[in-house]
Order: C-alpha cells, then structure tokens, then sequence
C-alpha cells in the first residue's frame, strides 16, 4: 500500500507540473514536452506495480476510473454548452430572419398597391380617359383603393344619394310595439318571449346603450338581438367577440404604418353604417366576456357616459388626410344615437366575470329558459324612425314620473342595505330609474315590478362579492323588509334571487 501511495504522490506531482507548462506554452508549443513524459508515467508504474498488492491495484483501477470520468465529464459539459449556443444562435438568427421576412412582406404588399394604383392611372391616361370622366362606378373603386379607409369609403359609396327618410308610423305607442315585437319573434322565427322580457328590453334601451343578456346557453339570447333587427328592418351586426381581445384594437381595428392603410374591423364597420341610417340599428357582440369587457369596451364605457352626446368621439387616426371617410371629424367617428349594443354573455367557466363597472353602465337581462310556446298573430316587420322611438320615451318620461311614496320606500330600502351590506345603489342607478320606470309602465308592465327588475339586477348582484355565509340573517331580513316596504307577493324577481342565494352558500 505504501508503495502505491508513493506512485500516486509521484504522479500527480509530475502530471501537475506538466499541466502547468501546458497553460504557460498554451499560445506557443501546448504540449510540446509533454509525449516524452508519457515514458516516464510508465517508469513510475513499473518501478511502482510489483509493490502495489491487491489494495493498491484495487485503488488504481478506482483512480484511473475517476480521472475517466472526470474527463468525460468535462467533455460532456462543454459539448451541452456548446449545443445551447447553437440553438440560442439559431433561434435569434431564425427570429431575425421571421421579422426580415414579415417587414419584406409588408413593405411588398405596399409596393403592390402602390403599383396598382399606378398602373390604373396609365391605363386611364392611356385610354385619354380623365378622372371626370370615368363611369361612377370606377371612379368609386378608385376611391376605395387610395383612401386609407378603404370599407368606409365603400360604405360612402354605397349611400351616396340614397334617400334614406323614414316616414313617422302613426298612433303607434310602446306597449303596442312590446306586443308587436313579441308577436313578429314568435309568427317569423319560433322565439317565445315573456311579455316582462319584452317592456324590460324596451326600457333598457331607453336607460342604456348597452344591453347585455345573460344567462345559460341555448335561451335565445342572440336570437332575441338578431329577431329585433329583422323587426325593424335591418339586420342586426353581429360581431364574434375572441379570447384574444386585450384592447380597443381588436374591436376597431388599427393603423398600419406599413401598407399606410387603416385595418377597419367588421365592427367599425358596422359602427360606421349607423351613422347613415335613421332607424334603430342593432349592434352585437356575441358571447361578450369570453374577453374582458372592461378591456376592449373601455373607451366606449367611459364616453357613452358623457352628458352631451356630441362628445360621443371615438378616436381613429391622428391626422385629416384628402380621401377619409365623409363622417369622421378630425380623424374622430362620432357615436350616433340611434346604434344600440347587445352583449350576449354565458355563464360557464370558459368565459371571465363580468365587473360591477360594467353592470352599472348597462342593463341586464337574465335568460334562465326556454319561452313558452303561444299562439301569435302574424306580424311583420315594420320601419320606424329612431327619432320616432326617442319621441315615445321621452312622452312616458313626461307621462309616468316615479311616484313620491315609492322613491321614498326606495330610499328606505337604500338605507337598510347600507346599514346592513355596507352597499349603497349610487347616483348612476337613481338617474337610471328616472327613465327605465317610466318607459317600463308605458310599455304596460307596472312601477312595483320595475323597481322589482332594478334592484334585483343592480344591487342584488352585488352581493355575489359577499360572503354569504355571514350574511344568511341578514339576508333573510331583507327579504322580510322588502314585504314590509311593497307588500307580500311583491319583488318576486327579487325573492328568487336571495333565496337562490342562501339556498347556493
């Protein structure tokens, strides 16, 4: 054993000494004396081996398995780093070559349309055609492809010199346009729609431009926007809201430095029609929270809250460029009056919660079932200006104002939930009440049941953020206050809902 200890001390001294001299004639000769000494470890083995006995050997064959291992090991560690260079080059140099190609891409579609528009000038100079001289429609398309709003200016076109006046339809009040409406969705298209359903949809517009209806799938929301449409004349907007949808983008669209053409969205689009019709015209955003409201909707939330309405702008491009669309104004599109939204939104776990923000700017319907099947006259759709519609609200506004005694029993309520949940109603829903009620008693439904459909779909949804369980008395006491203030078999809609939320916590 001595011996072997011996010949290891040699060997690792000399192979030290000879690594030293490695390094210090690494930029001359690396290695050059060092095959000579190869030798002379064979010496020290040899003078070294007969000495070694079974221990020594058995340590000699562990050391010379270490010293493998460690070089391997090495080795192997320097070929894994060199490996993830190579691919982290690679992938930057594949990165590169993607941004390289999708710039070459947009600056050669750009190129295209700027030859084409060269080419359809050569061909009409050619021709010795001048511009005013071309054939309307050619010099529409002309238009088209030069302006930077190139489906706008389309809509531009296609109402050019359009009459687009809608007669006033006389002696029409709401409660015959509720009872219309509800006969035309079950006569045309087998959708069954509570009366309740009807005057709170009708109210709703007359509150809020934004309506959402809620609930399970397969109840007919989509259906009821889409019916009411084909009711007034013109086919309801229905725009697909997508997963993806983080910001107003996505919804409007966006300009495009490259191609130096705005990408108009179908939803701009559409937005942008309205501007041109006189009636009611239904915009839809389909399954509404499968992205975030607040997110892509945000701009439209904050200035449909403005009190004059001719601050309703919706900003589209900075600069005022010759061939814009006729009805932006600084590069702004003003939100007209007569474009109503939907939100059809499913409560299941694919979609997000929609928020309080959005709850109180809107009206909410909730869908819990199928309609009822009944027998329907036949009723067709009819065309009635917007202005005509406004008219009539404003007239139930003037006719029905909100009864002193049920402001006051309101008021109570109001207090008695403060006290209680620590939750007040807030300024917005009391201005809402002055024209939901109204419109609701005139579209034949009564005051009791507006207040009903109002608290529970404003303040009772509110309580979903409580914890419940702490809140079961409470709860129950409301209940027993609300027969107090209205009265039993009052507020059933509102009774539903807090039993349904203690019998669910």
């Amino acid at each position: 054993m001595t011996a072997y200890f011996e010949y290891l001390r040699e060997l690792v001294t000399r192979f030290f000494s000879d690594l030293g001299r490695f390094f210090a004639k690494a930029f001359g000769s690396p290695w050059a004396d060092v095959p000579g000494n190869f030798e002379a470890y064979n010496s020290f083995l040899a003078s070294h081996k007969d000495q070694f006995g079974f221990g020594g050997w058995l340590l000699f064959v562990v050391f010379l398995l270490l010293v493998i291992a460690l070089i391997g090991g090495a080795l192997f560690g320097l070929f894994i780093l060199i490996r993830k260079y190579v691919r982290f080059v690679r992938k930057e140099l594949d990165k590169d070559e993607l941004r390289a190609q999708v710039e070459r891409l947009n600056y050669e579609l750009y190129q295209a349309i700027t030859e084409k528009d060269k080419i359809l000038n050569l061909k009409t100079t050619y021709m010795g055609v001048k511009p005013e001289d071309m054939k309307k429609e050619d010099k529409e398309t002309l238009d088209e492809i030069s302006s930077r709003f190139p489906k706008l200016v389309r809509v531009d076109n296609q109402y050019k010199g359009v009459d687009l006046t809608i007669p006033n339809k006389d002696g029409l009040s709401l409660e015959e346009l509720c009872n219309a409406f509800r006969n035309f969705a079950a006569s045309q298209f087998g959708l069954y729609y509570r009366i309740d359903t009807i005057r709170q949809m009708f109210a709703g517009i007359a509150t809020s431009k934004l309506i959402i209806l809620e609930g399970i799938s397969g109840t007919g929301k989509t259906s009821l926007s889409y019916a009411l449409g084909k009711f007034f004349a013109f086919d309801s907007a229905i725009i697909p809201v997508q997963p993806s949808w983080k910001d107003r983008s996505e919804l409007l669209g966006y300009y495009n430095e490259f191609t130096k053409k705005f990408n108009e969205s179908e939803f701009l689009k559409a937005l942008y029609v309205t501007t041109y019709r006189k009636e009611l015209d239904v915009i839809v955003l389909d399954e509404m929270n499968l992205a975030r409201i607040e997110y892509y909707f945000a701009e439209f939330l904050s200035v449909m809250e403005m009190r004059d309405t001719s601050d309703w702008l919706i900003d589209l491009i900075p600069a005022v460029q010759e061939g814009d669309p006729q009805h932006l104004r600084d590069g702004k599109l003003l939100i007209p009056q007569n474009v109503i939204f939907f939100g059809t939104a499913n409560n299941d776990d694919s979609t997000f919660t929609i928020s309080d923000k959005v709850y109180d700017r809107a009206i909410s319907l909730f869908f819990d079932d199928k309609g009822r099947p009944f027998e329907a006259e036949r009723q067709d759709a009819i065309s009635i200006p917007y202005q005509q519609l406004k008219t009539l609200f404003d007239e139930a506004i003037n006719q029905y104002p909100i009864s002193e005694s049920m402001l006051d029993k309101f008021s109570q309520l109001d207090n008695f939930v403060i006290k209680k949940f620590k939750l007040a109603f807030g300024n917005r829903i009391l201005k809402q009440l002055d024209s939901f009620i109204p419109v609701y008693i005139s579209c034949g439904g009564k005051e009791v049941d507006g207040f009903d459909f109002i608290f529970t779909n404003k303040i009772l949804k509110k309580f979903e953020s409580l914890n419940i369980a702490f809140f079961k008395d409470e709860l129950k006491e409301l209940s027993g206050q609300l027969d107090k203030l209205y009265g039993k078999n009052t507020f059933p809609m509102a009774h539903r809902y807090i039993d349904d939320l203690i019998k669910n916590n």
